[in-house]
């Protein structure tokens, strides 16, 4: 299959293009710049050059391929004035290619964040927030996902808080730039709440057996541990930082305050029974280990 892919120099997307290529597919990936160019080029990858907001890029990108993974997103969530930008910028970069493979029967893979649920792990079947701070996200994959009765292979893989490698990544990745930046390894709320996760290289495998198998219309979730306790994260982060860690109020993680505070699991029962998905890397806490003074 010749997939193109966006997002292809992230934590997740390098994963992705290396999974794909070790399994005999193609790629043809979306480079903004002349640094991730190249190193789409050295991993193997042919090169589009664009960014998320070039719609016709994006459409021609699409056309001429089999399938499409779509994982770019904006890096700027310094406020929520960006975070809404980078919602809107992807809800209209999910538009253009569902509209270019309507009628295809080709299938395009979309990613979204597990959806909270009170009082227990969120589960495949459970829909995603329309409203709140990344509300938009939720509202752009669920219409990409109603396109599965226009003709169009249309699926989504929800990703936990933390996607991680080598110590780096997610929501636990963010804690441990704040740690570096402030002297101290917080964490918001009494830090018994709890947060999914999954290595990138799990999560590129299950990205590929979706692109390859799944059905119309389907939502999978890619999460190997359903929940560490964050203060159990923020431990770790301090031990390996050599610095205290206490409970910081929630409004100084800005607009992620309020996810960070939330309890959050979620199972990927369905997904490893439906599609045999087996994550195999280590686990998060184990994995932060890896994080250098």
């Amino acid at each position: 299959m010749h997939v193109f892919i966006t997002g292809g120099t992230g934590t997740i997307g390098s994963a992705v293009v290396a999974e794909l290529l070790r399994h005999r597919h193609t790629v043809l990936a979306l480079a903004r710049s002349d640094g991730s160019a190249q190193a789409l080029e050295s991993a193997g990858a042919q090169v589009l050059r664009g960014d998320l907001a070039d719609l016709d890029a994006l459409r021609s990108g699409a056309a001429q391929s089999d399938g499409v993974i779509s994982l770019a997103f904006g890096r700027d969530y310094a406020s929520p004035d960006a975070l809404a930008q980078a919602i809107a910028e992807e809800s209209a970069a999910l538009t253009a290619l569902g509209q270019e493979l309507i009628g295809s029967d080709r299938p395009i893979v979309a990613v979204s964040g597990t959806p909270w649920v009170p009082g227990r792990a969120s589960t495949e079947t459970d829909p995603l927030p329309t409203d709140g701070p990344v509300g938009g996200r939720g509202r752009s994959v669920t219409a990409l996902l109603d396109l599965a009765s226009h003709g169009l292979r249309s699926t989504a893989v929800r990703m936990p808080r933390t996607v991680h490698n080598e110590g780096q990544g997610g929501f636990a990745g963010l804690l441990v730039d704040a740690a570096r930046r402030t002297g101290v390894a917080g964490y918001p709320g009494d830090g018994t709440q709890r947060w999914p996760a999954v290595h990138a290289l799990d999560a590129a495998v299950l990205f590929r057996l979706v692109l390859e198998s799944a059905p119309a219309g389907t939502s999978w979730h890619a999460v190997a541990d359903e929940g560490d306790a964050v203060r159990d994260i923020a431990t770790v982060i301090g031990r390996r930082l050599d610095l205290p860690v206490k409970e910081i109020p929630q409004e100084d993680f800005g607009p992620f305050g309020p996810i960070f505070a939330m309890d959050q699991p979620a199972s990927s029962a369905h997904t490893r029974d439906a599609l045999g998905w087996q994550p195999s890397r280590s686990g998060l806490l184990k994995d932060l280990e890896n994080i250098q003074p």
